[in-house]
């Protein structure tokens, strides 16, 4: 290819891909650019590889939502969930500058480093929900973001929080942030606890509510599935949590 088309390739591709993003190959040959054009252009420094098939352009500076919404194309389900989900809506106890994002995802995967190294987080693929649930229920951009990457609407952060207690959540915590959620929309949370496939998070969300004496312990309660008998399990620290029906 004669290097003012190859040029002119480039051009296109600089020009037509907003800054901060990433890209794939598949955007690349949307713009003209073939995969040999692609390796030219890398050995040539015009373009830096962040893993296979994946590109920035150089000295670009990669913005934290859009390399989320970019890797959600390439992870089923991808979201901000959890307890980072609850402090970017407001819900927060004591956020340390150093504190991983916390992304939840339908798939098994592991998350590529070029993300992890510039935005510290951890990935969960629990299957908390059953397949009943619609797609997407509880999963919607920051009010203030609507072109941003999808978080957990609080009902369904409670949750993705309480499954992660004894695990990488600590119990007091945890307390402390359903504390904060007194306004809650029974229905949504309702739908949420019925299609839940943790009996520990069922409990959890009932028992402390209750405890706590927040407004929606009641439809929680019913809609709990909390089964009979109490539950038991021994915790990461060595502690057994035990949780009543």
């Amino acid at each position: 290819m004669a290097r003012t088309t190859r040029r002119n390739a480039l051009r296109e591709l600089q020009t037509g891909l907003p800054r901060g993003v990433p890209f794939d190959i598949q955007t690349a040959k949307s713009k003209g650019v073939s995969s040999a054009l692609a390796w030219h252009y890398l050995k040539s420094g015009w373009v830096e590889r962040l893993e296979r098939g994946v590109f920035m352009f150089p000295n670009d500076r990669l913005e934290r939502d859009a390399c989320l919404k970019f890797t959600a194309t390439r992870i089923p389900g991808l979201h901000v969930g959890g307890k980072t989900a609850l402090a970017w809506r407001g819900v927060r106890h004591h956020v340390s500058p150093r504190e991983h994002l916390v992304l939840w995802g339908d798939a098994r995967r592991t998350l590529p480093e070029w993300l992890t190294s510039r935005f510290p987080c951890r990935y969960v693929s629990k299957n908390l929900f059953s397949k009943k649930l619609p797609p997407g229920f509880g999963l919607q951009s920051l009010p203030e973001t609507p072109d941003g990457p999808l978080v957990s609407v609080p009902e369904r952060a409670l949750l993705e929080m309480l499954s992660d207690v004894g695990l990488q959540q600590g119990i007091e915590e945890a307390r402390h942030l359903m504390e904060g959620l007194r306004a809650l929309r029974p229905e949504v949370l309702a739908t949420l606890l019925k299609n839940c496939l943790r009996v520990k998070v069922r409990r959890l969300c009932v028992q402390w509510a209750e405890e706590l004496n927040l407004g929606w312990a009641g439809a929680a309660r019913k809609s709990g599935r909390l089964g009979k008998g109490r539950w038991s399990t021994r915790l990461k620290d060595g502690t057994t949590l035990t949780l009543k029906p």
